[in-house]
């Protein structure tokens, strides 16, 4: 029988580290929903989907990278824009260099919308990140993420992506 490996316990340093981590993980992600529900009835997905399509060539991006790019499932993706085409800020089509795709496209109407639903969400994200920090942390913060990024991520896939 081989011997069982002792787990790498986390010091006392460590955990701390990894406790405030994960509480900012789950508190952040809130505060940013709650903002956009309050000010712009949306959430916070909903949000993510038109705003990479805000900065998507045309504004234009097949389904299946937006939902990687946003990390969500294509099934959730779709009920996500379904929602947004009722509201009239997105619309599909099939992609005409391969029908098997179907594009998203954020029509007049979803640009409209999320112009006027950035600042609020640019002042949340200052308030809750940047301004508790000094612009040295800042920098940290953007090192430590992006080490912590190439563990999650080693393609750089969702490198510039929230």
């Amino acid at each position: 029988m081989e011997p069982v490996e002792e787990p790498h316990w986390l010091d006392s340093d460590e955990r701390q580290t990894w406790l405030a981590l994960a509480s900012s993980m789950i508190r952040l992600p809130a505060a940013l929903d709650a903002q956009l529900q309050r000010d712009a009835g949306l959430n916070y997905f909903e949000y993510q989907v038109l705003a990479v399509l805000s900065e998507a060539p045309q504004h234009t991006m097949r389904l299946s990278e937006i939902a990687a790019l946003v990390d969500g499932s294509l099934p959730r993706l779709s009920q996500v824009v379904s929602r947004l085409e009722k509201r009239g800020w997105v619309r599909r089509t099939p992609d005409p260099a391969d029908g098997r795709y179907t594009l998203g496209i954020l029509t007049d109407e979803g640009w409209d919308k999320v112009v006027a639903t950035a600042p609020g969400h640019v002042a949340t994200v200052r308030r809750h990140v940047l301004d508790p920090l000094t612009k040295a942390q800042q920098r940290q913060l953007r090192e430590i993420t992006q080490r912590i990024m190439r563990t999650t991520d080693p393609d750089g896939r969702f490198a510039d992506r929230p």
